[in-house]
């Protein structure tokens, strides 16, 4: 995978389409756009695609990412860097604890447990890999139309 490039998942939150989700691609000067943004912030659909599945019209916002090593971006870790926090459970700690008995897989929420995880800052950097987006404003064309010949649905 080039170093100038993100994948990108977006969620299309329209009822009639079930909740699909499309990867993409977004590399060369689309890319740079995407830079020094944060989560939560809302991009212009025309960064997202190219050519016929560009997605003019459409608003889009930022939910989430990742880093090339997987490390998931949190909303509340101000700039782009990678650090260690101590959380209970919320993103990126599920705060339950797994234990094996007798072939059996048995899974303990205890009161309290916290673990130390290390996360990604909000800011969108040359580290990011990987961009969540989900639909704030539809555009004409629905994304099942924009999508159905370019590529399939991304596995949820």
């Amino acid at each position: 995978m080039a170093d100038n490039e993100f994948v990108v998942v977006i969620n299309d939150t329209d009822a009639k389409n079930g909740g699909r989700s499309y990867a993409l691609k977004i590399e060369g000067s689309n890319y740079n756009q995407f830079l020094g943004k944060k989560v939560g912030d809302i991009v212009d659909g025309i960064f997202v695609g190219e050519g016929e599945s560009t997605l003019s019209g459409y608003k889009l916002q930022i939910s989430g990412g990742s880093d090339k090593t997987g490390t998931p971006m949190r909303s509340d870790l101000a700039g782009g860097a990678r650090k260690s926090v101590l959380v209970s459970a919320s993103t990126g700690f599920k705060g339950h604890k797994l234990v094996h008995k007798n072939g059996q897989r048995y899974r303990y929420k205890e009161d309290g447990l916290r673990k130390r995880r290390y996360f990604r800052g909000n800011t969108i950097t040359n580290d990011t890999r990987q961009l969540n987006l989900k639909v704030v404003e539809a555009g004409n064309k629905s994304l099942a139309d924009i999508f159905s010949s370019d590529s399939k649905p991304a596995e949820d």
